[in-house]
């Protein structure tokens, strides 16, 4: 399946999407093998790698399908990805006893290079690349008809045209 070129899935769209993916399937196997095996022993910090592992999901499946209500969704997903590392990443430094084990946004992603830090921010400048692109697009005018229309006639029927001047006038001389 081709992507669309209105899609966040071309360019570095597609970057985005695998690192996204990996880190959707590193947290979320990280945090099952734990909160399976030794979840009494740091539970708070198996929960939020599995929370981690479902917000990375989350992003990755919407980056890819590239809707625009997946892209919205996106936003809130990167959003919610950057409040946390930010949030966990200093409750992380601030309490070191809550967390005996590390999760994906301890020390701000610092075990994973601080990609975790990074990755919501490239995330959501990609998406608003893409709601810019979209309004300009729903504002272009595209026809003579619509040109017409916006300057307060219909050039098509003659409304907002000169006397006599049709819309084939319109396109052919550039005036109305």
């Amino acid at each position: 399946m081709a992507s669309r070129p209105d899609s966040t899935r071309t360019g570095p769209g597609r970057l985005l999407i695998a690192i996204y993916a990996l880190f959707a399937l590193s947290a979320s196997a990280r945090a099952a093998v734990q909160i399976a095996t030794k979840f009494s022993h740091a539970p708070v910090a198996y929960l939020l790698s599995a929370f981690a592992g479902v917000v990375y999901i989350l992003a990755a499946v919407t980056l890819a399908v590239g809707t625009p209500t997946a892209r919205r969704i996106a936003v809130l997903s990167c959003s919610v990805e950057l409040a946390g590392v930010l949030a966990v990443g200093t409750w992380s430094l601030a309490d070191p006893a809550t967390f005996p084990d590390a999760t994906v946004w301890s020390s701000y992603g610092s075990g994973y290079g601080f990609v975790p830090l990074v990755l919501p921010v490239f995330g959501l400048l990609w998406l608003r690349r893409w709601t810019r692109r979209s309004r300009a697009r729903t504002t272009t005018v595209t026809s003579a008809e619509d040109a017409g229309a916006a300057a307060g006639g219909d050039a098509a029927h003659g409304e907002g045209a000169a006397p006599g001047q049709g819309a084939e006038d319109v396109v052919a001389d550039g005036r109305t």
